[in-house]
């Protein structure tokens, strides 16, 4: 790969000014400094630096888009935010040394609103007209399924974030890498849990967006359950951007006899409606668990609704990751700490981070960890690098399948479980509590 030039701090392609244009020349990217809130936090550390006269200096694009506008804003904003922290950290500490290269990196990003169409647009006009060096995905399976093929096309390394559905990694790509768990294995501890809180549970119904993403995890879930000697006694989906539930409401709440737990959901704006709907018309079940809205802070502004739902996460920031728990399990600890992490994002963004912030700081992190272990910026010997991969971050265990069935599917993380219960004030709090290992409270179940 060839060498570019420095180019001071981070440039970004401003969405709302790329979509002002619809399809007009291509937008140069205006230049965005690092917060001080940014520059005064800890960053992912450097390899100690030679003398100056033997380094020599790059740049390294790094082509995503964000969904700005449309339905998945809300995941996809945090998602871009934490990818954003870490290369602000990055470049403000002078970058990561990448064999005898200084590399600093440079985001040049589209709004995809939200769209496939846009998805397969822009990451076209990524590899072919941006030139970019590296990509990350943007946020969903649906949207990752699009912007992957045009990475292995291209012959760009693609880091998946925000993207679980199992069906990209089994498409023969050798350049697509997932940083998070499966879609297979994420509502399986769910079911594991309801048989340890209730062993006499027997019956499950099933509501779930016609999505991607959603239909992977349910489908597996139901087989898991099945396996398990459940009756599933409802599987059914609605379309995505559904806003009124009630047909599947009075539907779920007219079986006979009434299910021990619904689980499902989608994505955040249909799962925190149909959490709302749920209680809206008391609709009693002793465990409900739905899929990406619990773990968004955002969740708990649909008030009492919210008490008892369960929610499968990729990352909370109570997880117990560590440099002493790497090394008990005989392999290196890279990047910040959780709390370190945790810590830099409030200060950025004065909020706290969800899964899908941590999951876009990985994202670079790991991007990050194969550019450092690869000495090159050279496209096949950084995959050969994610490939050998097997460390452990903030965000957790990383290690992929390096199988031609499943190429890049990630193996090495694990999902914990959430519950939205209230404190001794009233206030509505998150808990880890499942699995048991890592809970900070437990269970409330029957849900209230």
């Amino acid at each position: 790969m060839k060498s570019s030039t420095l180019r001071l701090g981070i440039l970004l392609t401003i969405p709302a000014l790329i979509l002002a244009a619809c399809g007009g020349a291509s937008p140069t990217p205006a230049p965005a400094q690092p917060t001080e809130a940014m520059q005064a936090t800890s960053a992912p550390a450097a390899t100690a630096m030679p003398t100056e006269a033997s380094m020599s200096e790059a740049t390294l694009k790094i082509g995503f888009t964000t969904s700005q506008t449309g339905s998945l804003n809300t995941e996809s904003v945090r998602q871009a935010n934490g990818l954003k922290l870490w290369m602000d950290q990055v470049n403000s500490n002078g970058g990561i040394q990448v064999g005898n290269t200084m590399v600093k990196f440079e985001a040049v990003t589209y709004d995809d609103e939200s769209s496939k169409d846009r998805v397969q647009e822009l990451y076209t006009r990524l590899a072919t007209q941006d030139n970019v060096d590296f990509m990350i995905s943007p946020y969903s399976s649906g949207l990752t399924g699009a912007a992957a093929v045009i990475a292995e096309q291209n012959q760009k390394v693609m880091i998946t974030t925000g993207a679980a559905a199992d069906s990209a990694y089994q498409q023969g790509y050798t350049l697509v890498f997932q940083a998070y768990t499966p879609a297979s294995k994420y509502l399986s501890g769910a079911i594991d849990q309801l048989m340890t809180l209730d062993p006499s549970a027997k019956n499950v119904a099933f509501m779930y967006e016609n999505s991607s993403f959603s239909t992977s995890v349910v489908t597996a879930a139901k087989d898991y359950a099945e396996a398990h000697g459940f009756n599933v006694e409802m599987f059914d989906g609605y379309d995505p951007g559904t806003t009124d539930f009630s047909a599947l409401i009075n539907k779920v709440s007219g079986l006979d006899p009434a299910p021990d737990a619904i689980l499902g959901g989608g994505h955040f704006a249909d799962g925190s409606t149909l959490a709302r709907q749920l209680g809206e018309k008391n609709v009693s079940v002793k465990y409900l668990a739905l899929l990406v809205a619990p773990p968004e802070p955002d969740f708990a502004q649909i008030g009492d609704a919210a008490v008892g739902v369960v929610g499968p996460s990729q990352w909370e920031p109570d997880a117990a990751y560590s440099a002493d728990a790497a090394s008990s399990m005989g392999i290196p600890y890279v990047g910040p700490t959780v709390a370190d992490f945790v810590s830099a994002y409030k200060a950025a963004y004065n909020e706290d981070p969800s899964y899908h912030s941590a999951g876009g700081y990985a994202a670079g992190l790991l991007l990050q960890t194969a550019l450092e272990n690869a000495g090159s910026t050279d496209t096949q010997a950084v995959a050969a690098a994610l490939n050998q991969m097997d460390v452990m971050t903030f965000f957790g265990t990383e290690k992929f399948d390096t199988s031609a069935e499943n190429h890049g599917l990630q193996i090495g993380h694990e999902m914990v479980y959430i519950q939205w219960q209230k404190d001794s004030s009233g206030n509505l709090v998150k808990e880890i509590v499942w699995p048991e290992g890592a809970a900070t409270a437990s269970a409330v179940y029957p849900k209230p």
